[in-house]
């Protein structure tokens, strides 16, 4: 019974408890105007985030469409909402440069499996245990990447070559910086503008739309006047009937094998054993921050909401639309933080917004591709620029590191210079490592042993002065242990009996009860008995099973002070009193 349990795949939760109650015409109204909203935001993103990994605009649409629709269904939060994100440009961008659109699929199914199997297990709840300094460091270290990267079409610059490292890139801007376009130029810097102080005026109209409707149009003035600007139609185009034309084809996603896509060299990857091994790191740091994006998009939603999210359900449902996406064409998909609040703002009752959003982008791809083709690559780059800046947090990463903890700012730091300079998947490595040390010295300091006047306990306070009182605070582990029990070593001969308080203790590693164990041998040769006092029970297990028990006459365990002062008494024959 069970393994039967064990076994049940975590899906459909959210969905099933949103519509327990009933589907009322108020809900439905509610996740039609939040739906169409959030897919009207979501059509300019996801083709500029497709363009930013290296692979084709309409990908990206295909990943909302598809990825969306599976995870809106599938999934275990109520009000996320899927598609590509730009926090995985910088671990995608490689793998398209390395491995190709074909590895790029490849890498994003593997992810798929490796979230499916995360959420089967289970493993939901771990997100918690990744510290939030190493969480905003290589947050923002991303997007220090993902601006960087949108300095070229911002300003129309002309690099032959796409570097692999940060500072290359850097490099190759400062180089390039004589080639800047004016016409891509003035449309960049209007719609970075118009993103910025359009929700100053209202919030009625969202920005991203005047702000690529007025970059659409300048770069139309602009080019019958000579001066030409880059649009995605220019970049972009695709073959119908034997036709090339410009832009995105107007069609719904089709069924694909990912591997017959163009590899590296330009020709399909050839699936092998080989291949997968060579892609299984990739496919591990893209699930662990997909994992770790969906699952804190889900928290906030839950603030936002007052709701609460199945993380198991939400990582199986992540695992089977990465899964599913690509056999359409789609990249890597994980709850988007933007979308998913305006989803909650826009008054979303259930998941069937997430899917009506999805329904949305399909039918833009279907109605309107042939617009698409009038953005300019400098507007798209703006909105980048923008979703970069609302990513780093700036404002409240300067405030952790004007009031936070030295330990917590450099494990930032850290963080989000490894992002920058190397990639995420060191940083976030390096900074779970700096951060379980910080951890480690911090509970060694709250960790101590220490003497206590007998008086402590008012029981003792009449025993003989041949009595000593040993305290020990917080929990033993291998960090702390060595420092909290080495001062039990220093009574001698004048010392009868040592009671020894761990009523404070509440847990102990194997490092921590191997020391315990020398220190009662020791004081056991000396002729010193001891009194274990306040052990809790799974403690007093502990100790147990290592062969750590009463022996008469010699140690004694006692649950309270009181009962601790009469096995003293009797140990010293004091007194013939009973054990109560």
């Amino acid at each position: 019974m069970h393994g039967g349990a064990a076994l049940k795949l975590p899906l459909f939760t959210a969905l099933r408890e949103s519509l327990a109650g009933g589907y009322t015409r108020r809900m439905l109204r509610g996740d039609l105007i939040a739906g169409v909203t959030v897919g009207i935001i979501a059509i300019p993103l996801a083709m500029a985030l497709a363009i930013a990994v290296g692979v084709e605009p309409q990908q990206g649409l295909y990943t909302a469409i598809i990825a969306g629709l599976i995870i809106a269904v599938t999934g275990g939060s109520r009000f996320n909402v899927s598609g590509p994100t730009a926090a995985f440009v910088v671990i995608l961008l490689p793998i398209t440069q390395t491995h190709g659109p074909a590895g790029l699929l490849m890498v994003t199914m593997m992810a798929g499996i490796i979230l499916m199997l995360a959420g089967m297990a289970r493993l939901g709840n771990l997100v918690q245990f990744v510290p939030y300094p190493v969480i905003i460091g290589f947050t923002a270290g991303i997007a220090v990447v993902i601006a960087t990267l949108q300095i070229k079409d911002l300003l129309g610059l002309s690099m032959p070559t796409a570097e692999a490292g940060y500072i290359d890139q850097v490099a190759a801007l400062g180089r390039a910086l004589s080639t800047w376009r004016p016409g891509d130029s003035l449309v960049g810097v209007l719609t970075l503008s118009i993103l910025i102080f359009w929700p100053k005026l209202t919030r009625r109209v969202p920005s991203h739309l005047v702000a690529l409707l007025a970059g659409s149009l300048a770069a139309i003035i602009l080019g019958q006047v000579a001066i030409p600007v880059e649009t995605l139609g220019s970049r972009f185009s695709y073959t119908l009937d034997g036709v090339t034309h410009p832009g995105i084809p107007p069609v719904a996603p089709q069924l694909l094998l990912p591997w017959n896509l163009p590899g590296p060299d330009g020709v399909p990857l050839l699936p092998s054993l080989a291949l997968i091994r060579e892609l299984l790191p990739a496919a591990l740091a893209v699930a662990m921050l997909g994992a770790i994006e969906s699952l804190l998009c889900a928290l906030v939603a839950d603030g936002m909401s007052g709701t609460r999210h199945d993380p198991n359900a939400e990582l199986t449902g992540q695992g089977l639309g990465n899964l599913i996406a690509p056999l359409f064409g789609g990249i890597t998909a994980t709850a988007a933080l933007a979308r998913t609040a305006a989803n909650v703002r826009a008054g979303a009752f259930t998941p069937l917004a997430a899917v009506i959003h999805a329904l949305v982008v399909l039918a833009a791809v279907v109605l309107l591709a042939e617009l698409f083709a009038y953005l300019p690559m400098a507007s798209l780059a703006a909105l980048l620029l923008m979703v970069a800046w609302h990513m780093s947090e700036a404002p409240r990463v300067l405030r952790l590191l004007r009031i936070g903890p030295r330990g917590d700012i450099a494990v930032l730091l850290t963080c989000l210079s490894l992002t920058v300079i190397f990639d995420m998947v060191l940083a976030v490595g390096v900074g779970l490592l700096l951060a379980a040390a910080l951890f480690l010295r911090r509970m060694a300091e709250v960790s101590q042993g220490s003497d206590q006047p007998r008086a402590v306990h008012p029981a003792l306070a009449e025993l003989p002065a041949s009595v000593a009182l040993y305290q020990v605070r917080g929990p033993l582990f291998f960090a702390a242990a060595d420092k909290a029990l080495s001062a039990m070593t220093r009574y001698d001969a004048e010392t009868s009996v040592l009671a020894l308080d761990l009523s404070e203790v509440p847990s102990m590693d194997m490092s921590a009860l191997i020391l315990l164990e020398k220190g009662l041998q020791d004081l056991a040769r000396r002729n010193i008995r001891v009194c274990l006092i306040g052990t809790n029970a799974a403690l007093r297990h502990q100790l147990s099973r290592a062969g750590v028990g009463a022996r008469r006459g010699q140690r004694a365990f006692a649950a309270t002070p009181e009962t601790a002062a009469h096995l003293i008494r009797r140990m010293l024959g004091e007194s013939a009193l009973s054990v109560p």
